[in-house]
């Protein structure tokens, strides 16, 4: 698998210090358990946050301090953890993901947004999207930038779009400074594992009509 596109930076360090939503996170761990690069690079984030760490002055605490911890991760939605090793199944689907929806992308039962384009949303507790997306060769999306961040993992088939091409194992990390119009170029439906945390901003009139209908 020839992986071009990465998670950035700030993205990495926010999933080592577990700062990322439940969805963000699914699609970085997905994401992780494709690439070797990125793994690398989420342990040595990770490793760095562990120096900073212990270059802290200690501080008092009160009595109650463990119980008060205890319980507010009791209130916390299931994080996903970083995936140290190139853990897959024999599917095309990885690990992480698979603990939402089995092993195969071929027994989802897929829901029609508009001929050619077909969702699952997935159970993370999210202010944006968590779904999986499957668009048919020579489909796409309709054009918009994002009021906040949106993570896209290729599964299965590639798309293009102002970026560059993506194929499986390629993540798209982007943020409200980038506006696209993804086209599926490969010749199977295209499958990405998608999340934002924020409704995305659609730039045309057709697109700002059908936005209740995307569920985007």
């Amino acid at each position: 698998m020839n992986i071009r596109h990465h998670l950035d930076e700030a993205t990495l360090m926010s999933y080592a210090a577990g700062s990322l939503s439940q969805a963000m996170a699914l699609v970085a761990a997905c994401h992780l358990s494709m690439c070797p690069e990125c793994r690398a690079r989420a342990q040595a984030s990770e490793s760095i946050g562990g120096m900073l760490l212990e270059g802290l002055d200690p501080v008092d605490i009160s009595d109650d301090a463990l119980d008060a911890v205890l319980a507010a991760i009791d209130k916390e939605p299931e994080v996903v953890e970083i995936i140290r090793e190139p853990v897959r199944t024999e599917s095309d689907v990885p690990m992480p993901l698979a603990d939402y929806i089995g092993g195969s992308l071929d027994t989802i039962e897929w829901k029609r947004i508009v001929p050619g384009v077909w969702y699952y949303d997935l159970p993370c507790h999210t202010k944006g999207v968590s779904r999986l997306l499957r668009i048919a060769p020579g489909k796409a999306m309709l054009p918009h930038t994002h009021d906040g961040n949106e993570l896209t993992l290729v599964l299965r088939g590639s798309f293009s779009d102002e970026i560059g091409r993506f194929a499986a194992g390629d993540i798209a990390d982007l943020d409200d400074q980038i506006e696209h119009q993804p086209l599926v170029d490969s010749e199977e439906d295209c499958i990405c594992l998608v999340a934002t945390d924020a409704p995305l901003k659609f730039t045309t009139l057709l697109g700002r009509i059908m936005q209740p209908v995307t569920g985007f």
